[in-house]
């Protein structure tokens, strides 16, 4: 294998913690990598990192060595990715990146026009809910709703989304429908466990925004749980119109209080690594996703001449 080779096979190394990872990341095994890194070592003269059974750690000379060969293995990519952008169609595998919810129930549903049009080009999906590091899980994109808290990272918008209260008529008939905030605390909410944020729900009031802290008796890590719940009548839900649109158009979610609740918009977004916009394939699957979502398909119409004349208790 000639010297970048080396250089990557020692630097996926280092960033995934170990040879095994890094082997199968490059596609060789643990013992050929360890070569590689071996005779990059040799080469070089110096030790660039210590093994033991359980981690690397890294030399003096193997940060330093680490550091710039990060930078020129982006050169290279980015080199490459500046001559082929002018193919006539994009190719290679594509690593994407997507919440559960929004990947099964809208980006799903869209890929085949995507691979129809881009047919050389091959998708490897993975859909978790769990924030990532997209350098350590290889990922080219991920598909994320929120503000970006990483400044090395760039976001193209795709859409904004906004949270609708709702249950299903199973429980509606059972329980009743809250007829103000304050009747919430009466209901079971269910919500994303480990977001405490999320449990207050905000509400907009002659006294201005106020908030109701809901609870409920069940909790999950992740929104399609929580709709699957919501929807054989276990409680009410507060999620992204992204995902309980469909089930609110098909009648088995009822929305809530929408004269007074806050909608509270998110952005919707395409995350990348700098300079991964110029490669043919993440611009192509760029580019679709802002074309196929940004008119919000499953935006709800929001309710006409909204009254603000409820009260909420504040917490």
């Amino acid at each position: 294998m000639d010297k970048p080779g080396e250089m990557r096979a020692f630097v996926r190394s280092v960033e995934l913690g170990g040879f095994s990872a890094a082997a199968r990341d490059l596609d060789l095994t643990p013992s050929a990598l360890s070569k590689l890194v071996t005779r990059l070592e040799d080469r070089l003269g110096v030790r660039l990192m210590n093994r033991t059974t359980r981690r690397l750690a890294l030399t003096a000379e193997g940060d330093a060595y680490f550091a710039s060969a990060k930078r020129i293995l982006a050169d290279i990519e980015e080199a490459e990715t500046e001559v082929t952008r002018f193919s006539d169609s994009p190719k290679g595998l594509l690593r994407i990146n997507v919440g559960v919810a929004f990947g099964m129930h809208q980006l799903a549903p869209a890929l085949p026009r995507f691979l129809e049009k881009y047919p050389e080009i091959e998708l490897d999906i993975t859909m978790t809910d769990r924030l990532i590091d997209l350098v350590e899980e290889g990922a080219d994109v991920a598909i994320r709703n929120g503000h970006l808290r990483d400044s090395s990272l760039v976001a193209r918008r795709i859409c904004d989304l906004h949270r609708v209260i709702c249950a299903s008529p199973i429980y509606l008939k059972k329980h009743g429908a809250p007829k103000s905030p304050q009747d919430l605390l009466n209901h079971n909410c269910i919500s994303i466990s480990g977001a405490p944020h999320l449990r207050r729900w905000p509400f907009d009031t002659r006294n201005g925004m106020e908030t109701i802290e809901v609870g409920g008796n069940v909790s999950a890590n992740n929104a399609e749980t929580l709709l699957q719940l919501a929807a054989t009548g276990v409680g009410i839900i507060r999620l992204a119109d992204v995902i309980v649109g469909d089930g609110i158009r098909a009648g088995w979610l009822v929305p809530l209080l929408e004269d007074v609740h806050h909608r509270e918009p998110l952005p919707l977004s395409a995350v990348y690594l700098p300079g991964k916009h110029k490669s043919p394939r993440v611009a192509a699957f760029v580019s679709f996703l802002v074309e196929t979502f940004a008119n919000s398909p499953w935006r709800l119409e929001p309710p006409a001449s909204p009254p603000k004349t409820a009260k909420a208790k504040k917490r």
